[in-house]
Order: structure tokens, then C-alpha cells, then sequence
């Protein structure tokens, strides 16, 4: 049944690919939820089984077919099922299985045939998704890490005849290029170091390896892979392409860019955790890119003014947060962040679509305002999202952020502390900016207004009509989303205040469930089972031997941390109040008092545009002027036209010795025959 869970979608795909135009929308859009829904309930099925094994031996594997052997080198296409894949299959199918609800209300207004083909993109993406969480390999990793991006390319671009949409579609799958060519070259490390690509095999080989003290092998393979992540889950330096993906549908937003697609770099490193915790320099490398991220793109959504790309900075920043946890050794926090990320996220994308479902396609937050009354689900649902991710108490984003924060300091990375903690005002700041723009304050939607100077809104997407009533600008008051979509945001909503007690601290009562459930995998991979493929075939772990288990108690500190980080929650939402909902006239003051600041936000610290300077003019100035213009035109077409040129001189002379005429024929051989009887007799 293990092979079930990504082959649903898959078929899926194929029904919308080929036949879905022909079948009525309620039809197209209801068998890929449906599929996803029974995804959803075997993969609770056999978390369920997984869960009645014994920790030490909880994995179910399914061997699909031999797929490479050379010579000792073995390959297999196989499915694993363990605590940690447990984890996000349930996050891909059960957050997968809302969004496609709320799609088919979303995207109802599409043609048959983009209907279908949204959907059959949607589904393709969460069978490449779950090959990548359920590959018991690199390799088989890589087929789903490869095919996400796929699809991520299609979906960004969904509305293709848009040029912003195009162009944020090849921007996001050129910069995951550069990452996965340094993931490859890390494959193939991995080959040449182990002999093998299998998961248990690489664990079980690195944990009889001692731990690098400088810049080894292990260090580099892990560096390269981590490259690979920076790509896909929109790490510095290249995650310029996940704001840009905003052009794609709202479910895709909420889907890929947030829940699912951009946590697999995330994933892979608690995959390869015995790998990484070999490698000490590159997860100091980890950590700090990590908490550059998170306090960098939190600056930037302090300002953004379209809802979706406040959205999406919040997510790269929380990334870093992830990533924070990764690199400091707390892989069980850095998972615990991405579950509970995917269900407040999620909701918050969602929120942000209803938002424009209602206005009409309008996503400028100053062109908003006082909404709260006309779209109440919407707006709590949002509300509860927004106070989860800010940190505040007794929700889900508190106790995973806060851990984080935890380990961080703990593990004696004070400074990397401080940014995590000025990131966590950042957000509740930015956060409760978006709600009281959105939806408290005067009525902006129904009148233009002079806005600042922000060249970098992005284009609105196409007209999004509300299902039977009329929308803002003059067609009547904003009413709140169809029941698939309010349905999809009230589950979300509840699981961003729930989904945080599956992993209560020690220092409050709990008992760490979820940090139990993971240990088996972040510990000793594979605990006493033996190894059946690659060139350590016939080994085995023969005991759990902990990666490293902390010493002491350090309840007051976590208990001390903790009030920390909800005055800091709670500081950022009193600021925001006071800065948007209070007094807006005191943000303007300071932009104008500080305009350099201000602008050097506004436009994202100008990464785009030295990328664009430094890398990409130079490309097509090289690639224009140098290899078209210089090599293609002047030296490969000169050749081939020179060619033609000499055949065409050569022809010129041949043509007046052929010019039919019988006497010229005749004294050419006279005179040939001169030429050589002249020839022997003066030998």
C-alpha cells in the first residue's frame, strides 16, 4: 500500500492531463481532491502501522524494481516509510488534500481546459513530492526533487500569456538550476565515498567515520548538497525566485511555496543528519545562513504592500528559522518548525486568497481596509494563522519557534540567538502591519488613493469573479469565500492552534512526543537492521547510539527563554497596532524621515538588480555579443558561408570550360596533347 500514496495523484494527473477538458469541471477538480483525500487516509493508515513497531526497527520499506547495477554499485527504486517521511506525508497529503478543496471553488472561473490543467499540474507535483519524502535513496530523492521543480515551473507560470508570470516561471527554475548542479556533484561524492546512494547504508558507513575536525570530504559533500537546499527551499544567496513565484494561482502559493515543495531542503538535511553531524563546518555554515535569512527577509516584509509577497518573504523567513535548527543540531526542532509552518502558512496564503477572491484580484494591502465585516471567516481564520506565527503563547508557531530559539542558545550560539530573536519581533510586527491593512481601518477598496513610491507591485492576477455576488470597486460590498475554501481555512486555522501540542516541552509538562517519535531517525538510522544493498551489504547497527544527548537541566533557562519570546510576540503586535492601526501617519513620517532606508526595502536591498548586473547583463552581453554575434555569426557562419563562397569561385571557372561549344573542346585537347607530348620529350 506504501506505493499507493504517490501513485493516487499520479493517476490523477493522467485523467486531467489527457481527458480532463472533456469532463465538467465539478468532475475534473473532484476526482484529484478525492484522490488526494484516499492518499491522505492510507498514508494515516500505515503512519498508524508504522507507529505499532518498535522504535528501533520502525520502517516499512517497498522494493519497487532493481534499478541500476555496475559491478558492485547496486541501485534500487524503493520506497522507505519512517518517523521522519511519516511526518511529511501527512503534511503533503493531508494540507494537499485541503488545498485542492479549496481550488475547486478558487479556480472555478478558469476554462474547462485550464481547470483540468491546473489540476493535473497540482497532482503531478504531490507524487513527485511524495517520491521525494518516501525515496529510500538519493537518487529516487532527486527523481521527486527534480520533478517538484517541475512543476513549480509549470504553476508559477500557469497564467503563461502574462509576461510577469513567464518570467517569475523561468526565474525560479533557472536559480534552482544552479542549486541542483551543486547537489549533483554531491551525488556523485556520496558514489565515490560510499559506494552507495541508500540513506541507512550512507548513515550506518559516516557513523564509523570519525568527525572532521577541518574541511574534509564529508564536509564538502554536505556543503554541496546544502547548496542544493539553499535553491530549493530559497536560502541566501538564492532565493530571489520565491517572491517572484507569487504570480502563480493562490493554492499554488499556499501548496508549494509554503507547506510543501520549498521545506525539502529542510528535509534532506534531517534525511542526512548523520552525514551533516560529521561535517561541523558546513552546519555552521547551515546555521548562520539560516539566521541571515530569517532576519534579512524579515526586514524586507516590513514594507512589501502586496499581500502575497508579504506572505512570501515571511516564509523565506521562516525557512531560516528551519534552517537555524539544522545547523546548530536540533533537526527534531527544525521538523517540528515545518509542521507546524505548513498549517498557519497555509492558512495565511489561503486567507490572502479569499482576500483577493474578493476584491476582484486586487492584492495591494493599501487598497484594502475595514474588510474585517465583510468577510468574517476569513478574517479569523487569518487572525488565528497570523498570532500562531508570531510566536504568542499557547499556539503552534510558540512552541516550535521557541524551541528553536531554545537550541539555539543552549547549544551556545548566543549571537545566532539574538538574530533569531529580533526576527520573531520582526515577524509579529510584519504580521499584524498585514492584518490591520487588510482588515481593520477605513474602507480603501472602493476608491483609488495616492500611494508612496513602490515601483516593485506586482501585477494583480487575472480577475478572480466572487461565485455569484459582486465583488469591490463600485459592484457592491466583498463577501467571504464559497464553503470548499471556508472550509479549507477553518481545518487550517484550527490545526495552527492544535498542531503545536504534539510536541510540548519537558519544562512545562509535556512530554516531547514528536522529538520522541524522531530520535530513532536522527540517532542511529536503521537501528539493528541489516544493510542489503551497496558495498557494505551484510552489516548492520547493532545498537542506538545517539548522535548527542544534551546533559542537565535546563528547565529555568527554557522556562526564561520562553517569557522572552512572547513579550517579544506581543511587543511586535502592540508595535504594529500602534504604527498601523493607531497612528499610520508615523510610518510615513519615518519613511520620509529616512528615505535611503526606506527605499533600499522597498526594493529588497537591490539583489535582483546586482544579480542582475553582475551575472545575468553579463550572460547576454557574452552570450549576444561573444558567442552569437562573435563565434556563431563570424566564425561557424563563416565558415559555412566561406564554404559556399569557394564552391560558388571555383564553379565561376569550371562553367567556362563547359560552355558547350564543340571547337573549344577540340583544341582543349589539342592542347592537352601538346602539353604532354612537350612533357616526355623535354624529360
Amino acid at each position: 500500500m506504501l506505493a499507493l500514496i504517490p501513485l493516487l495523484p499520479l493517476g490523477g494527473f493522467l485523467v486531467n492531463a489527457f481527458i480532463g477538458r472533456r469532463l465538467p469541471k465539478s468532475v475534473s477538480g473532484g476526482l484529484a481532491t478525492a484522490l488526494m483525500a484516499v492518499s491522505f487516509v492510507i498514508s494515516v493508515m500505515q503512519v498508524l502501522a508504522l507507529a505499532a513497531m518498535p522504535p528501533e526497527n520502525r520502517q516499512i520499506n517497498q522494493l519497487l524494481f532493481n534499478w541500476i547495477a555496475v559491478g558492485d554499485f547496486t541501485l534500487d527504486l524503493a520506497l522507505r516509510l519512517d518517523a521522519l517521511s511519516a511526518v511529511m506525508i501527512l503534511v503533503v497529503t493531508g494540507i494537499g488534500s485541503l488545498i485542492h478543496l479549496y481550488s475547486t471553488s478558487y479556480m472555478h472561473e478558469e476554462t474547462d481546459a485550464d481547470f483540468a490543467r491546473f489540476f493535473s499540474y497540482l497532482n503531478l507535483f504531490c507524487f513527485f513530492m511524495l517520491m521525494l519524502v518516501l525515496g529510500s535513496n538519493v537518487l529516487v530523492m532527486f527523481v521527486g526533487w527534480e520533478g517538484v521543480g517541475l512543476c513549480s515551473y509549470l504553476l508559477i507560470g500557469f497564467y503563461y500569456q502574462k509576461q510577469s508570470a513567464a518570467d517569475a516561471a523561468k526565474k525560479a527554475f533557472v536559480v534552482n538550476r544552479v542549486g541542483d548542479f551543486a547537489f549533483i556533484l554531491g551525488a556523485l561524492l556520496l558514489v565515490v565515498t560510499f559506494n552507495s546512494l541508500d540513506f541507512n547504508t550512507m548513515a550506518l558507513a559516516a557513523k564509523a567515520m570519525p568527525v572532521e575536525t577541518g574541511f574534509g570530504t564529508l564536509s564538502l559533500i554536505t556543503l554541496l548538497m546544502f547548496i542544493g537546499a539553499t535553491g530549493k527551499s530559497a536560502q541566501i544567496p538564492l532565493y530571489t525566485w520565491l517572491p517572484d513565484a507569487m504570480e502563480g494561482p493562490t493554492p499554488v502559493s499556499a501548496l508549494i511555496h509554503a507547506a510543501t515543495m520549498v521545506t525539502a531542503g529542510v528535509y534532506m538535511i534531517g534525511r542526512n543528519a548523520m552525514l551533516f553531524e560529521h561535517a561541523p563546518m558546513t552546519l555552521q555554515i547551515v546555521a548562520v545562513v539560516g539566521a541571515a535569512t530569517a532576519l534579512f527577509a524579515g526586514t524586507i516584509g516590513l514594507v512589501q504592500n502586496d499581500i502575497k509577497r508579504v506572505l512570501a518573504y515571511s516564509t523565506v523567513s521562516q525557512l531560516g528559522y528551519m534552517f537555524l535548527a539544522m545547523g546548530v543540531g536540533a533537526y527534531g526542532a527544525g521538523i517540528f518548525h515545518l509542521y507546524t509552518h505548513a498549517f498557519f502558512k497555509a492558512c495565511l496564503f489561503l486567507g490572502s486568497g479569499a482576500v483577493i477572491h474578493a476584491l476582484h484580484g486586487e492584492q495591494d494591502i493599501r487598497k484594502m481596509g475595514g474588510l474585517k465585516k465583510h468577510i468574517p471567516i476569513t478574517y479569523w481564520t487569518f487572525v488565528i494563522a497570523s498570532v500562531a506565527i508570531a510566536g504568542v503563547p499557547l499556539l503552534s508557531g510558540f512552541f516550535s519557534k521557541d524551541e528553536i530559539l531554545f537550541e539555539t542558545f543552549v547549544e551556545g550560539h548566543q549571537l545566532l540567538w539574538v538574530v533569531g530573536a529580533v526576527t520573531s519581533l520582526l515577524t509579529a510586527t510584519y504580521m499584524w502591519r498585514l492584518v490591520h491593512l487588510t482588515f481593520h481601518g477605513e474602507e480603501r477598496f472602493g476608491h483609488s488613493e495616492a500611494h508612496g513610491h513602490d515601483d516593485h507591485h506586482a501585477p494583480a492576477q487575472p480577475a478572480i469573479q466572487a461565485h455569484g455576488h459582486s465583488g469591490a470597486h463600485g459592484h457592491g460590498a466583498p463577501h467571504d469565500a464559497p464553503w470548499p475554501m471556508a472550509t479549507a481555512l477553518v481545518v487550517l486555522a484550527v490545526g495552527s492552534i492544535v498542531a503545536g501540542y504534539v510536541n510540548v516541552p519537558h519544562a512545562v509538562g509535556g512530554h516531547a512526543n514528536l522529538h520522541e517519535w524522531l530520535k530513532p531517525v536522527f540517532n542511529a538510522t536503521n537501528c539493528g537492521q541489516e544493510v542489503t544493498t551497496g558495498g557494505l551489504a551484510g552489516l548492520a547497527i547493532a545498537e542506538c547510539t545517539p548522535i548527542e544527548e544534551r546533559s542537565g537541566d535546563h528547565t529555568a533557562l527554557e522556562l526564561t527563554l520562553m517569557g522572552v519570546s512572547s513579550l517579544l510576540a506581543f511587543a511586535g503586535i502592540l508595535l504594529a497596532t500602534l504604527l498601523w492601526l493607531k497612528n499610520r501617519q508615523i510610518p510615513a513620517r519615518l519613511a520620509a524621515q529616512y528615505p535611503g532606508v526606506h527605499r533600499l526595502l522597498l526594493n529588497k536591498y537591490y539583489v535582483d538588480e546586482l544579480y542582475d548586473a553582475t551575472i545575468v547583463q553579463p550572460i547576454k552581453v557574452m552570450s549576444t555579443e561573444g558567442l552569437w554575434r562573435g563565434f556563431d555569426v563570424k566564425v561557424v557562419d563563416g565558415a559555412v558561408n566561406g564554404a559556399g563562397y569557394l564552391v560558388s569561385g571555383v564553379s565561376v571557372v569550371l562553367r567556362l570550360l563547359q560552355n558547350g561549344s564543340v571547337k573549344t573542346y577540340a583544341a582543349s585537347m589539342f592542347v592537352g596533347a601538346v602539353a604532354v607530348l612537350a612533357y616526355y620529350l623535354w624529360r
